[in-house]
């Protein structure tokens, strides 16, 4: 791994602040200006909020830098990365423009004054803060920050400009939005009579009888829930069946992952190389012939992650092992040395590049550095100055803690290999470094050992036979029964499984079961319900799908709700025919011998904030607690959520609660409801509440 990767890798949390909208930007202008993902003659806009559209080329070079904090932050890079950054930058994009309007008509700004503390003063960004610290004091310098970002805004590259306007904009724009959200918070209020009011009603207890009839004990087959009774159910309730577009489709997976002979294939090619791999004296060179990587330098052996790592610490110098198989390739392992090492280090250098600078220039300045410390001069001084290292230019060329393999080969081993105190020059692909051990810990056996792979690949021969068997499948099969029938006689007894696959969004990534691929999703909102559509690669599978459901955003179908709604009906029709069976509520004896014999059942010491001994029931609850009905039967038959219940409420007493006194709870109560305001993913927060109300449009399926 180099240096800069292991900076990058080590600092990446401490500076990504603001998400999307780091610093980040500054530094990879030529990337975003290079960069595009699409090409051709297509709309210039990929959606719009209330009327307001979205530009394609501002909207993906958020994007981008979206994908750029996440890989600093540690998320490994694929499909999953690249739909989290699209949907955070469209969630980032849609929120600012739902924003934007609201703050305009409530004349919410925020002033140069106001702005200027917000990138230089106490609280300024902790990205700012760790660019621009002061060398002698290691403190935030303001000045030295103001003087950068100035000099960047007046003669900068368009693209810095750009990257530097859109930071502050973000900063301003999210100063504006905790003002806007101040306005809901600082609202809040919890009178002393409330609080009070509900203490009274938690300290409450109510003993009742009961007979109870469970809905399970009606056969589901004796009531029957039609569509047009769901339709009405969705009608009433349009807000709980609100849908955005998706797809679901069911699928066949025909594999074209390598075979046993494609395996015994690369087994044999491996071994065929083992003696010159064995004899080999330029082992980089070599290696680098088979494009295979090569780390030449000691690795602490807790740190080697090889299944079969206690053989290869067995052999003698010069010594090979395998082929063995590690994951989905078969290996040779050749032993070149071992050592003692610590199993940490703490070290400090500054690094002169061979970047920008001729080899010799950059050794002579390194040179002179070495000179001028070994005179007296400040280490941290000149790391500050000369160092091209940013990650660590500014904590005076400090790695903590380094663990071995971190660091590029020469790096390595100077600072493994030599005792605590020592310094030196070491020249590596970056440049020339000159190192100072600060520390060492721990202790043990350090290895270098060279692997040469053989990645085990299905030959074109499997490859066909895969893509033949979901081509004739596919040929077969023109509609859902066909594709079922099919599976059911020729593919069910060879082991193959059909699945389904839901949820499947326009700008979806990833199909659940399937894999990752962009192309296959395009594929299935390109056909119509009922397709069957042709094969597709997705990692070792050739995919035959057909499409079974088609859901266009807005209210959901009959047949999408009727997993969530049929129970609720066919448990109300239930309670009509219990309600019937009981008449006339008069006793409970009466309820229970209209029920069948029913036993009479008591429940004890129930509080109105706790779950009842039978389960969560609210309207039995509520009828419990309702001083009206004290000492008396409910007068009504009462549909529960798992059966009716008829009720006899017996006593209604009091005992004290101690959730504490009235100043605390309406605290407590305070800081929960502000919270709920300032999450952006609870129903209570204020642009939450606008996005629901809002016109989206969404089309960035037509670009990514």
């Amino acid at each position: 791994m180099s240096i800069i990767q292991d900076i990058r890798d080590k600092y990446a949390k401490l500076t990504v602040v603001l998400v999307a909208l780091a610093l980040l930007g500054f530094i990879l202008t030529d990337y975003f200006a290079g960069k595009s993902r699409m090409s051709g003659n297509v709309a210039q806009t990929i959606g719009s909020v209330n009327g307001t559209s979205i530009a394609f080329e501002d909207f993906n070079q958020k994007v981008l830098q979206a994908e750029e904090n996440l890989k600093a932050q540690g998320y490994p890079q694929g499909a999953a990365l690249s739909q989290q950054a699209l949907e955070q930058a469209w969630n980032q994009e849609v929120g600012q423009l739902i924003l934007k309007a609201e703050l305009s008509e409530l004349g919410i700004d925020v002033g140069k004054k106001e702005l200027s503390d917000l990138l230089y003063g106490a609280g300024a960004p902790q990205d700012l803060q760790n660019q621009f610290r002061d060398p002698k004091t290691g403190l935030f310098n303001p000045a030295l920050a103001k003087q950068n970002i100035d000099q960047a805004l007046k003669s900068g590259t368009p693209e810095q400009k750009a990257s530097i306007a859109n930071y502050i904009d973000a900063l301003a724009n999210m100063r504006m939005a905790d003002k806007y959200l101040a306005l809901f918070s600082n609202s809040i209020n919890f009178p002393r009579w409330f609080v009070e009011k509900q203490s009274a009603e938690n300290s409450q207890l109510a003993r009742i009888s009961f007979v109870r009839e469970l809905y399970t004990s009606i056969p589901d087959s004796a009531v029957k829930v039609t569509d047009e009774d769901i339709k009405a159910y969705i009608n009433k309730n349009k807000t709980q069946f609100k849908q955005q577009e998706s797809r679901a489709i069911q699928y066949v997976a025909f594999s074209a992952a390598p075979s046993p002979a494609d395996s015994a294939a690369a087994y044999s090619s491996l071994v065929n190389q083992k003696d010159r791999f064995a004899g080999s004296e330029n082992l980089e060179q070599f290696l680098a012939g088979e494009g295979a990587p090569f780390y030449n330098g000691y690795i602490n052996g807790k740190a080697i992650q090889q299944a079969v790592k206690d053989s290869l610490f067995k052999l003698a110098p010069g010594a090979t092992f395998g082929p063995y198989l590690d994951a989905d390739r078969y290996v040779i392992a050749r032993m070149i040395g071992s050592v003692r090492m610590p199993d940490t280090v703490s070290v400090r250098h500054i690094l002169i590049s061979t970047q920008s600078r001729d080899s010799a220039t950059a050794f002579n300045l390194c040179d002179s550095i070495q000179k001028a410390i070994a005179g007296g001069s400040n280490f941290d001084s000149l790391t500050a100055k000369f160092s091209d290292d940013p990650g660590s230019k500014n904590n005076g060329g400090k790695y903590e803690n380094v663990s071995s393999g971190q660091m590029v080969a020469p790096f390595n081993d100077f600072i493994f290999l030599k005792p605590t105190g020592s310094k030196g020059i070491v020249k590596t692909d970056f440049g020339f470094h000159y190192i100072e051990v600060l520390s060492q810990k721990g202790g043990g056996s350090g290895y270098k050992i060279a692997y040469l792979p053989q990645e085990i690949v299905a030959s074109q021969e499997t490859d066909n036979l895969a893509l033949n068997k979901a081509n004739e499948f596919a040929g077969d099969s023109k509609d859902l029964k066909s594709f079922n029938d099919n599976y059911e006689k020729k593919l069910k007894a060879q082991g193959l499984l059909k699945s389904v696959a839901t949820d499947i969004t326009p700008v979806s990534y990833e199909v659940r079961g399937v894999g990752a691929s962009r192309s296959f999703v395009r594929a299935i909102y390109e056909a119509s319900k009922g397709e069957v559509l042709k094969p597709e690669r997705v990692d070792n599978n050739y995919v035959v799908a057909i499409v079974t459901e088609v859901n266009e955003e807005g209210t959901a179908s009959v047949e999408t709700a009727r997993l969530s709604v049929d129970p609720i009906l066919r448990n109300k029709k239930k309670a009509e025919l219990l309600r019937k069976k009981v008449g006339t509520v008069t006793t409970l004896e009466a309820a229970a011998t209209a029920l069948g014999g029913k036993q009479i059942e008591v429940a004890d010491s129930i509080r109105f904030t706790g779950s009842l001994p039978f389960g969560y029931e609210p309207r039995v609850a509520g009828a419990a607690f309702n001083v009206a009905n004290q000492g008396k039967v409910v007068p009504a038959v009462i549909e529960g959520l798992s059966g009716v219940f008829v009720v006899k409420v017996e006593n209604l007493s009091s005992t004290p609660v101690m959730d504490g006194d009235v100043i605390t709870q309406r605290e407590s109560r305070y800081q929960q409801a502000k919270q709920a305001y300032s999450n952006q993913y609870s129903p209570n927060n204020p642009v939450s509440i606008l996005r629901n109300a809002a016109t989206i449009k969404d089309r960035r399926q037509e670009r990514y």
